[in-house]
């Protein structure tokens, strides 16, 4: 567990040091706007990242209660289908939130 953790904190930190070159296209003239590009860029990595670390967690979750109930009643497959496929609708959410980041902010 503690790995993983490390791992992840590690893609975190890596993901928000890279995450203003993305918006590396765009020349601000003055430093204001730079500092505010880079913290919208941060912000919307920080979106799409968090998010898809909790679908993750969640999915990890679910799988292994699927597994477990799937062995028991074979017959609630679809159901378990269904139940791992809603977390992935966290990470649509996040990726929306970054969309309103970068073109409204």
């Amino acid at each position: 567990m503690k790995k993983v953790l490390f791992a992840t904190l590690l893609a975190l930190v890596v993901l928000c040091a890279i995450a203003p070159f993305a918006m590396a296209a765009e020349t601000p003239t003055d430093a204001a706007a730079a500092s505010s590009t880079n913290w919208k860029a941060i912000g919307a990595a920080l979106a799409v990242g968090l998010s898809a670390l909790g679908s993750a967690y969640a999915q990890a979750h679910i799988g292994a209660a699927a597994a477990g109930t799937l062995a028991e009643r074979p017959e609630v497959g679809g159901l378990l289908i269904i139940l791992e496929a809603i977390p992935e609708t966290m990470i649509i959410l996040g990726f929306v939130v970054a969309l309103l980041i970068l073109i409204l902010a």
